[in-house]
């Protein structure tokens, strides 16, 4: 847009000058000269999201004889160019604004009349008739909630079971591989990689249910109920009928909140959802550290696996290359995290009949959903599909690992294995060598007693899920 050129615009406080070419009115004008703060306009899946909603809308009022036919096409035309993400240098409104989002909610309401006037040949009220039955104050929420479920639907969820099954997959082919595990980042008993990678995939999976348990809150809707919950100045089965709209739109069942007056007041849902984003974070940053350190040396390290090399890790030390995917998706996580806690302080911002940091926890809400599902893509894609293990490494480390000899405790004994164990790892000698020398048990009983594969129990080759074939 070319914001030398300008035109007037009218509202109820006056005249507004214009870019000549923007879509939007004096409303959104008035809050682009006053939110110069960020440079970050709502997320363009909130965007679209609000198109939708203004669709179904002029859907729903037109079916009610509230708006004429070929006005609310118009209107449902308009809507719907933005809700496939159509003109979003339209929509150049700061996060950081008016805590209900009413400059959004304008910012849309006067796009859509501009693009329904012409559409239609004649006037779109952005208020009169694009806003008719509604108020930023239940159109909002509505949009965070639309937008929040169609993404964990289409996006986010998707990804983390993908990311899971991935796993599973790796895990089944190395599950004949025994390493040593690992307390206290301390040697300890031996394990099984599919037993260590069918841990990752089981916490992505609780992950993935997590999201689906608050679900269900997620997808109750607060419109319909206008300024304060009441419903003043739309038609009673306004709400249920776009929660319909809504619902075939987007392929994800929304309703209508049993009570719109706590959907508007209070914003719960969005932070129980940020919660379950945060614990997902949290999997996938213990994922991401383990895979450093199994990945760390390749000398000096454990050098357990290799993950695949994406590009120089140094500008200074040539050859070197770091585990850059992990790096990258525990930012992600450590976001999320901030995040969640940006919400949560957003989240108790209601008072009484409103909750007033909107915007905000629109933002980061979408914000870290869409990293989570880009960062496990990444994750799975980048570094889990291609990663490769040092066999010859694992089972070095094993046969020199004391600990085994906890093994031996039903045999000889806590304190003779505690001997053993200590002059082992200060010999330098296998635990099977020094047992041999501090006990009458014989060679094969004690490769018997000290088989790492044995040691790490049933169900060989499951992918870390105990019990399946």
């Amino acid at each position: 847009m070319d914001p030398a050129r300008t035109r007037i615009e009218h509202d109820s406080m006056g005249p507004v000058e214009v870019p000549d070419t923007a879509l939007y009115g004096a409303q959104t004008q008035r809050a682009v000269n006053h939110f110069r703060i960020s440079g970050k306009p709502m997320p363009v899946a909130f965007i679209r999201a609000l198109g939708h909603v203004k669709a179904a809308c002029a859907q729903a009022n037109r079916d009610l004889g509230l708006l004429p036919e070929k006005m609310a096409e118009a209107i449902i035309a308009a809507a719907d160019a933005v809700s496939r993400g159509e003109h979003v240098e339209h929509f150049p409104v700061d996060v950081f604004q008016t805590g209900s989002g009413t400059s959004s909610n304008m910012n849309a309401n006067e796009v859509i009349a501009t693009l329904a006037s012409r559409h239609l040949g004649a006037p779109v009220h952005p208020n009169d008739h694009v806003n008719l039955g509604q108020s930023s104050n239940d159109v909002i929420p509505t949009t965070l909630h639309v937008a929040a479920a169609v993404a964990l639907r289409r996006q986010l969820i998707p990804a983390v079971l993908e990311l899971a099954d991935c796993i599973d997959e790796r895990a089944l082919s190395l599950a004949g591989l025994v390493k040593t595990g690992r307390t206290h980042l301390m040697d300890a008993m031996p394990v099984r990689l599919d037993q260590e990678l069918g841990a990752w995939a089981q916490q992505l999976r609780y992950g993935a249910e997590r999201l689906e348990d608050g679900f269900p809150r997620l997808v109750e809707l607060a419109v319909g109920g206008t300024a304060v919950g009441t419903g003043v100045n739309a038609h009673p089965e306004l709400g249920d009928r776009v929660a319909r709209i809504l619902s075939r739109r987007t392929g994800v069942m929304f309703v209508i909140k049993p009570s719109r007056f706590e959907g508007m007041a209070a914003q719960d849902a969005a932070v129980e959802m940020s919660g379950q984003l945060k614990t997902l974070a949290v999997s996938l940053m213990k994922i991401c550290n383990d895979l450093r350190w199994m990945n760390s040396g390749p000398l000096a390290g454990l050098g357990e696996i290799r993950l695949p090399a994406l590009q120089p890790g140094s500008s200074i030390m040539p050859g070197k290359v770091n585990p850059v995917v992990p790096e990258a998706v525990a930012m992600i996580c450590a976001r999320v995290m901030g995040n969640d806690v940006t919400i949560g302080i957003a989240g108790q911002s209601g008072n009484f009949q409103l909750n007033v940091m909107l915007p905000l926890m629109a933002h980061d809400l979408l914000e870290s959903i869409e990293l989570l599902a880009r960062g496990i893509v990444l994750l799975r894609e980048k570094a889990v599909a291609g990663l490769t293990v040092d066999e010859s490494r694992l089972k070095a480390t094993l046969e020199r690992n004391p600990i085994l000899v906890t093994a031996l405790n039903p045999v000889i004994g806590y304190e003779q294995g505690a001997a053993i164990a200590k002059r082992a790892y200060a010999e330098g000698r296998p635990v099977l060598e020094v047992a041999l020398e501090m006990t009458d048990l014989d060679e094969a009983e004690l490769r018997r007693l000290l088989d790492p594969m044995a040691l790490t129990g049933p169900s060989a080759g499951s992918g870390g899920r105990e019990g399946e074939a």
